[in-house]
């Protein structure tokens, strides 16, 4: 039977942690390109000439060249078409917004099949541009029309759907910069910074330092505005009213202008500015009383100014935004709408999604401007005379940066205000005509403070510098020298993995650490058996990594895992190795020989921490080798001290954990010194000295003293046991 030009996914999977292919999630793919095998791109006529005029944007992949152009070169001289749709995948993810560079394609020795992974910082997201780009390369290859704008469009759907918002994902890479490992616990933006002990967590801009009593009081303008005054900051003369004549009343005392506002509103919902008549008062008590959640509305002394939101993370304020007063000038022929869109909505700035620093407005649909229309005798639907300017929205639009400007007076009011509500980040909202003035020099005032502020008006300004908001938030959160990580061991191999799992766990727990463990024989915590079973798995040690009791922790991985899941963790401290057996049973995965068992197993080796250390058995050959690829210190361990490897590492003046006399021996350079003798250990351990040697090794690499190893030797007992908790 004759093989069509077609790509078939033989096998697709998403793996999520450190894998084969590179250290971040990928989507591998194993694919059957059928008669394209045949058919190199330099074969397919007008290929290259049809994907370059859909996806110009492939003359930014280097691919193997390691330039600009890179790729496109390979597609000139010729290049197979599992090779091109993983620049494809890449390419449309960063056309719908999420943007991603890594790839590589391999052949499996199979004719026509190939194995292929690209990046992707989400699973959903990824699978679409998998098969959407095969899609769109088959049109290519068979020139036939393809609608790329509704693919990117379906595409940038599943990215608003599935992947974190924008300014929680600055946040993320803010930690990424500094190395501090991340875990998604929702679909939504809670994110945790770090693991176990040692984490935070965010939901964009609120963190696990955010006090609920805070956001609280932050949502009473009324208790916010009288704590403020109490303490000194300067607020608006105002009063809590609870009816439209009591408003107006409210209005006359304090005396003209006035602005109305929902006490428990947030992000200037519903607040009517400068009101002069009775019926605007009104008016404006009705719209806020809606947007609000109760009856209960302010009435306060309108101050002359711009609007002004100040952002504090912590004790420091670190971004500010100006707002400005939104007009349109009639033409004598297009209503309020049409001049709203064409003189407002079209400023690429202004959208209706979380990527956009303005928001879109609709002058039929916004309760705001439906009442500032009216205030000035028009609708939606009235047409200004030509050159007759209208005012649409008089506050809002806080997305101009003036950090730079703000007066250091101006900056601690704002601090203060935020630690007088108790935010640890807070949104500070104040009107005055010049921000580089002390307030008190224009009567100005801080008219809210709110939790949670929205941050893409200092991440995206419409005018002015973006600010670092993230690294100011991560560095709230963590100390200069911290991390979030907590130490961490991982066990690959096959040979007494996890005994050694265990007793790792045993001996640092001795250290005073709360210590997990994944193993083939269950979860353990504290040396108790939590939940029995194949624990070396990745949602097992998800839990570990979420938990934030765990000071310390300890996994057992192997080749499968890997292949199938990727490791649980990004980093670790130590990493274990203990043979290269197994290949025979991977033939699924084209692992056929101990070379191809190599490439999977130095995973373990690859994802050591640069001040890490690896622990190798010198016994296999093959796994002494992984001992180039370590950025830091090696130890090797066997029961023959004569190996060649352990006296040449040892003349180096390095460590190894060896046996010598029946004892377990911790060797440096030409120093020796006796851990215990293998008589001392229980049944269990005694039978498995490389097991013991591996343990070690590992608690040695993380610090633990060597009396402290052997005494938890003596006392560790290979049997579990179960807890009801």
């Amino acid at each position: 039977m004759t093989k069509k030009k077609a790509i078939e996914f033989l096998r697709v999977n998403h793996l999520r942690g450190p894998n084969i292919w590179t250290y971040r999630p990928v989507i591998e793919a194993w694919l059957d390109i059928g008669a394209l095998e045949d058919f190199p791109s330099n074969k397919l006529p007008g290929l290259y000439e049809r994907l370059v005029a859909w996806l110009p944007g492939l003359i930014e992949h280097r691919c193997g060249v390691g330039e600009r152009g890179g790729f496109l070169e390979r597609l000139k001289e010729g290049t197979w078409s599992g090779h091109i749709l993983e620049h494809v995948a890449l390419e449309l993810q960063n056309l719908a917004g999420m943007r991603t560079g890594f790839g590589k394609t391999r052949s499996t020795g199979e004719i026509g099949v190939y194995k292929m992974a690209f990046r992707t910082r989400q699973e959903q997201v990824g699978l679409a541009a998998l098969h959407t780009g095969r899609d769109l390369l088959m049109a290519a290859i068979d020139d036939t029309p393809f609608d790329l704008t509704a693919a990117v469009a379906a595409l940038k759907d599943i990215v608003d759907d599935h992947c974190l918002g924008p300014s929680t994902a600055h946040i993320v890479e803010a930690a990424t910069e500094r190395r501090i490992p991340h875990l998604r616990l929702t679909d939504g933006n809670l994110v945790q910074l770090g693991h176990g002990a040692a984490q935070r967590r965010i939901w964009t801009a609120e963190t696990d330092r955010t006090s609920a009593i805070a956001e609280s009081i932050a949502s009473d303008k009324d208790l916010t505005k009288t704590l403020l005054e109490s303490c000194g900051v300067p607020v608006p003369e105002g009063a809590l009213v609870r009816s439209a004549a009591e408003a107006w009343e409210e209005a006359q005392d304090i005396g003209l202008p006035v602005v109305v506002k929902p006490y428990d509103g947030n992000h200037g919902r519903g607040v009517s500015l400068n009101l002069m008549t009775q019926e605007d008062v009104e008016a404006a008590y009705h719209l806020a009383s809606r947007k609000g959640d109760s009856e209960s509305v302010i009435v306060e002394r309108y101050i002359t100014g711009d609007e002004h939101r100040l952002l504090v993370v912590g004790t420091q304020v670190v971004a500010a935004a100006k707002g400005e007063a939104l007009w349109v000038t009639g033409d004598g022929s297009a209503n309020i709408t049409a001049l709203v869109d064409s003189q407002i909505n079209t400023d690429p700035r202004r959208g209706t999604d979380e990527n956009s620093p303005l928001n879109a407005l609709s002058p039929e649909n916004g309760a705001e401007i439906i009442l500032e229309l009216k205030r000035q005798g028009m609708t939606a639907a009235s047409v200004p005379l030509a050159g007759q300017k209208v005012l649409i929205q008089p506050n809002g639009n806080v997305a101009f940066d003036v950090t730079d400007k703000v007066h250091p007076s101006i900056a601690h009011a704002a601090a203060l205000a935020a630690r007088i509500v108790g935010l640890d980040i807070a949104g500070v909202d104040l009107v005055c005509e010049d921000i580089s003035r002390p307030l008190d020099e224009q009567r100005g005032a801080i008219i809210e403070v709110n939790a949670s502020p929205g941050l893409l008006s200092h991440l995206k300004p419409a005018d002015g510098e973006p600010r670092p908001i993230g690294a100011a938030i991560v560095g709230h959160l963590f100390g200069q020298a911290e991390n979030g990580r907590i130490p961490i061991v991982g066990i690959t191999g096959s040979q007494g993995t996890s005994l050694i799992a265990r007793l790792v766990g045993c001996l640092v727990h001795l250290t005073g650490k709360h210590t997990g463990v994944v193993s083939t024989e269950g979860l353990y915590l504290d040396q108790r058996l939590v939940t029995p079973g194949n624990a070396a798995t990745w949602d097992a040690g998800q839990r570990l990594l979420i938990n934030r009791t765990v000071q310390a922790a300890v996994f057992e991985s192997n080749a499968r895992m890997i292949l199938t899941d990727g490791l649980a963790y990004d980093k670790c401290n130590v990493g274990v190795v203990t043979d290269m057996d197994g290949h025979e049973v991977l033939g699924e995965f084209y692992i056929n020989d101990v070379d191809g068992m190599a490439n999977v197993i130095r995973t373990q080796v690859d994802v050591i921490l640069p001040d890490g250390v690896a622990v190798l058995n010198a016994a296999i050959p093959a796994v002494a080798e992984l001992a180039d690829l370590c950025d830091d210190e090696v130890i090797f361990y066997g029961a023959d001290p004569e190996l060649a490897v352990i006296q040449a590492h040892r003349a180096a003046g390095k460590r190894a954990v060896i046996l010598r006399d029946g004892k377990v021996v911790l060797a440096e350079g030409s120093s020796e010194t006796v851990i215990l003798s293998l008589t001392a250990l229980k049944p269990g351990a005694a039978e498995h000295p490389q097991s013991v040697l591996a343990a070690v090794a590992a608690t040695v690499a993380l610090g633990v003293p060597a009396d402290l190893i052997g005494a938890g030797l003596r006392t560790f007992d290979p049997l579990p046991k179960k807890t009801n908790h």
